[in-house]
């Protein structure tokens, strides 16, 4: 019997969704109502450094909703669920009914109460019209302050770097990346900076944003230092978009709550991306995890269960990868100490950092940080994410790796987890290829010269 599905929300977990069901189901009418286009947000970056077009950054067109059988309502906003009447009310006051929704709405950039933060060249730079608006001062020289040193505002400095323009970061922590990286890794991370150039003021605050007679900004710190931009970039985090649920039966805490199927606590309502609070793969906690992976994850099996299907998920790995002007971090799983077994390699000079957090002989957290042929061209950080997801126990191989904390390559392959990986799909099926690609050219794999020095190199065997 064909049923409504509605779905809020056009960024990844939204479109895999309307992939997912029509996976199952080619005939259901789909509904999806977003108030912006088609974009990926993740994209933002490349199109800022000059890499991409902005035709680039479109996850969908026309032709391609036509294609999968999906009426759009585009340039309205979801207001509110009524979840006893199913029942969505669009921000011009019409109503959209369903049997089945999804609410994928996302996260939205906070902004902090500064004095000065409304005047313009002062953006938060999350939304494709903060890309447009930050194009034109985005200019090699320019002097960019950066309100926050977390993720997303790394994500840009990294962008304006390319670029060349003049960058400094203000954090109210102790440390740049506090959510991603342990303090001895920011401290390295934070050197490499300041060599390049990039000013970095920790454990103080901005307390106004004053205008200057030529125009520029005049950040003023809580130490009494003072800071000059072309442009100010608010950087200070994101809360999930959960308010159009507020009044109704949908249970929320920071997030919307769902279960292992991705619903919520009404159950013909999913929710997933960064608006919902589900399992956590680690801790199996409910946690939001706004990354791209998990709105992926999170799409494809909301999309599957609305097709009528019964399939559980495992939970989200709590992972960050971000490339700091050159240098390569991520961090993975539980990657506090917080008592656990550690072990950790550190070379200042490179900058190399390393830690590996143990329960058992299992890897259950992990940062890296050091230069990109230290720790992504090799697949280093890819083989780590592999032993903490697959959950594969090290066994005689954890000695070996305690002993040689930078040869992971080893232990990965005789502890075949690439094989355990192969062997866990998400919907038991083949995952397809996303039908939608920007002016319908397919993907070119290169040889990898990394590879070469993979299969090339052969340490001597230890006998374990």
């Amino acid at each position: 019997m064909a049923k409504e599905h509605v779905i809020i929300g056009g960024g990844p977990a939204g479109l895999y969704a309307i992939e997912t069901i029509r996976e199952y189901d080619k005939e259901s009418p789909i509904t999806l109502v977003c108030d912006e286009p088609a974009y990926s947000r993740m994209s933002l970056p490349y199109y800022i450094a000059g890499n991409i077009p902005e035709g680039h950054l479109m996850t969908g067109s026309p032709e391609y909703f036509q294609g999968m059988n999906v009426r759009t309502v585009l340039g309205k906003r979801a207001n509110a669920v009524d979840s006893k009447g199913n029942r969505v009310t669009l921000d011009d006051g019409s109503q959209l009914p369903y049997d089945s929704l999804l609410i994928a709405t996302g996260s939205g950039a906070q902004r902090l109460p500064i004095p000065g933060a409304d005047q313009p060249n002062v953006i938060n730079l999350w939304t494709l019209d903060d890309a447009k608006k930050a194009l034109g001062k985005a200019k090699a020289g320019a002097s960019v302050v950066f309100i926050g040193a977390g993720f997303i505002g790394f994500i840009i400095l990294n962008a304006m770097a390319k670029v060349g323009c003049r960058l400094s970061v203000v954090e109210i922590e102790d440390q740049i990346l506090p959510r991603m990286l342990d303090a001895p890794a920011a401290g390295l991370v934070r050197k490499w900076l300041t060599d390049k150039g990039v000013g970095v003021f920790t454990d103080t605050r901005v307390t106004e944003i004053g205008q200057l007679a030529d125009g520029r900004k005049n950040v003023r710190l809580s130490d009494g230092r003072a800071l000059t931009a072309d442009l100010v970039i608010m950087a200070t985090g994101i809360r999930p978009n959960i308010d159009l649920v507020q009044g109704s039966d949908i249970k929320t805490a920071q997030g919307i709550l769902v279960n292992n199927h991705l619903q919520t606590s009404v159950a013909n309502v999913y929710a997933a991306g960064d608006v919902a609070q589900g399992p956590d793969l680690s801790t199996g906690q409910q946690e939001i995890h706004a990354i791209q992976p998990t709105a992926q994850d999170h799409g494809r099996i909301a999309g599957a269960n609305m097709a009528g299907q019964s399939l559980a998920y495992e939970g989200s790995l709590l992972m960050n990868i971000l490339d700091v002007v050159g240098v390569h971090c991520s961090s993975f799983g539980v990657w506090r100490d917080d008592g656990r077994e550690v072990k950790t390699i550190s070379n200042p000079s490179r900058p190399v950092y390393r830690k590996l957090l143990f329960e058992g002989d299992r890897i259950v957290g992990a940062i890296l940080a050091g230069p990109a042929e230290d720790v992504s061209m090799l697949n280093d950080m890819g083989m780590v994410k592999g032993f903490i997801q697959s959950k594969t126990p090290l066994g005689a191989w954890k000695a070996y790796l305690l002993k040689n904390p930078l040869d992971i390559r080893r232990p990965y392959i005789a502890c075949r987890v690439a094989e355990k990986l192969l062997q866990s799909t998400l919907l038991k099926i083949p995952t397809p290829n996303r039908k939608y690609r920007f002016r319908n050219l397919q993907p070119v794999v290169k040889p990898n010269p990394a590879h070469a020095v993979l299969v090339g190199t052969r340490p001597a065997v230890e006998r374990l």
